[in-house]
């Protein structure tokens, strides 16, 4: 893989100080990854939905100074976060050999999230791909030749260093990162909007995530994503993803929502069975995840209706259903599914469109 077209050339041009500031989304894995290798490249490729009102709003001041290191600061959520900043100081250092000018500055980075942190949504995706995008901003000052094609291709193989996911929460409604040899420009480096025409039904697609549990994952999805190192089914699962992009990449263009019910519901159900089937093993699931699921299947049975669900790895559930479903399916989960969310708290989104800056 070659990835020197993304290490910084010095230019003439001094920035003194500057401020960013950048909202990204979070988006939602369709066909998900489980495993990879360092540095942070997937052991398949993946599919996701850009998510509007799940995202993180991020500032980072620069301030030029003299020494040599990277030193920063991380406030989240008006609050100093120490606790936070060895794994924004590993993200600095593995993409140091490509963004040589961060330790020309002092960085203050202040972020806040729209949604809970740690909880099945994915906060390291949006939070790593909004730094990625403000570091962007600063190198396009640096060097004002940059393209806005090149901009969020680095931005994305920035992010993909700090967290996989970030990967796919710079551009496009609908994400690819992976290579894999049906999606054209598809690459392990970076993310890209999926590249075909898109069927109506699947355009402004409805994501309602209910907030079964908002407290700390007990294992980090880092950890989970190790232990498919010496999984026993890590390697049909590879091929299993890819099939199944494969397969939701014709779906997606011809607009089949049975067949994107079935391999999207699977596909949550089976990155559950990863970890069930891991060594040490675990469960994120909660039973309110299961009564929730029972009573989508059971609503879908008695309405036929195209709602279903997937999980991210965590408790959480993420109900998707067409645009033209809205209203009922609402109805649906204020009157029946809220009841299993923690202060019967859900959060309505759609697919977005990516980064935007404020």
């Amino acid at each position: 893989m070659d990835t020197s077209e993304f290490i910084f050339k010095q230019t003439d041009n001094s920035v003194k100080n500057a401020s960013f500031t950048w909202q990204t989304p979070s988006n939602i894995a369709l066909v998900k990854y489980w495993g990879k290798s360092n540095p942070q490249l997937p052991k398949n490729a993946s599919v996701s939905f850009t998510l509007n009102n799940c995202h993180t709003i991020t500032t980072i001041t620069f301030e030029k100074k003299d020494s040599n290191t990277i030193n920063f600061e991380l406030f989240f959520e008006g609050q100093k976060k120490d606790d936070f900043k060895p794994k924004i100081a590993k993200f600095f250092e593995r993409i140091l050999e490509y963004c040589s000018y961060i330790t020309s500055y002092k960085m203050v980075i202040s972020s806040e999230n729209s949604f809970p942190h740690s909880s099945g949504i994915a906060s390291s995706a949006s939070g790593m791909s909004a730094i990625a995008m403000c570091l962007l901003s600063l190198e396009k000052q640096l060097n004002p030749s940059l393209t806005d094609i090149y901009f969020n291709k680095k931005a994305s193989f920035l992010a993909r260093l700090g967290s996989g996911s970030a990967s796919r929460s710079i551009e496009g409604s609908l994400v690819v990162w992976g290579n894999h040899p049906e999606i054209e420009g598809s690459s392990d480096l970076f993310g890209i909007p999926f590249p075909y025409k898109v069927h109506d039904i699947f355009k402004n697609y409805q994501d309602a995530i209910l907030l079964v549990d908002k407290g700390e994952k007990q294992v980090s999805s880092t950890v989970g994503h190790n232990l498919m190192h010496n999984h026993p089914y890590a390697e049909n699962r590879f091929k299993q993803a890819n099939d199944n992009l494969a397969k939701l990449s014709k779906i997606l263009q011809n607009g089949d929502i049975k067949e994107f019910i079935n391999l999207v519901e699977s596909e949550a159900l089976t990155l559950h069975a990863m970890m069930l089937t891991s060594n040490p093993y675990f469960i994120l699931m909660k039973p309110n995840t299961l009564e929730v699921i029972n009573k989508i299947w059971e609503y879908r049975a008695e309405n036929d209706s195209n709602i279903c669900f997937t999980l991210d790895a965590g408790a959480n559930v993420h109900v998707l259903y067409p645009e033209n479903e809205k209203e009922l399916v609402n109805k649906f989960i204020e009157n029946t599914l809220s009841k299993y969310c923690q202060k019967n708290q859900y959060i309505c989104d759609e697919s977005g469109f990516g980064a935007k800056q404020l």
